[in-house]
């Protein structure tokens, strides 16, 4: 990859979406023992979809909040990416075989060259850790009036993720500082 693009820096970030929504996730509180605290679980169907790519070496990342997965919405998260990541970078970006990942009409910016993973194997990509990171610690065992409120719920919850935050959560032994490319 570096051979083919000289001069540029050569990042690796991983990449996939998770949905929240009105349905809720349910975890576990604190309470006194033999008690049997009661929780709210909303049962609507209004849903948000956050596209996120991550660089676990360095914790930067970024992200698309939307209400559909689909190829348009692929493609505009890449054209985010793209432009967030720098003039001197090159992104090898490592995601799924979602069928908007691998479609013919989706636009790959020329900074980004995509690796897909082995079918079946989401324990591979790590980002998948942050998606229950983020719902456990930001959104579960709430209630959503509205569509704008859940979109306000996520979008607040990914901006408090830090860097560090980030690289703890998304730290995997196949793919450390030392192998960046």
């Amino acid at each position: 990859m570096k051979d083919q693009n000289p001069g540029k820096n050569v990042r690796v970030f991983l990449m996939d979406e998770a949905r929240f929504g009105q349905q809720g996730t349910l975890t576990r509180v604190w309470a006194s023992i033999g008690s049997r605290p009661t929780m709210v679980k909303q049962t609507q169907y209004e849903w948000v979809y956050l596209y996120g790519a991550v660089d676990p070496c360095t914790g930067d990342s970024s992200a698309l909040l939307t209400r559909h997965v689909n190829t348009p919405s692929m493609s505009e998260f890449l054209k985010i990416l793209s432009a967030e990541v720098g003039p001197n970078d090159h992104v090898v970006l490592v995601l799924d075989n979602a069928g908007w990942h691998v479609c013919k009409k989706l636009v790959w910016p020329p900074n980004i060259t995509p690796l897909w993973l082995p079918p079946y194997s989401p324990e591979l990509n790590s980002i998948e850790r942050l998606w229950a990171y983020i719902k456990s610690h930001y959104l579960s065992n709430r209630v959503y009036a509205s569509y704008d409120e859940l979109l306000a719920a996520g979008s607040d919850a990914y901006r408090a993720l830090t860097p560090e935050i980030i690289k703890s959560v998304c730290a995997t032994s196949w793919f450390t500082p030392a192998i960046q490319l």
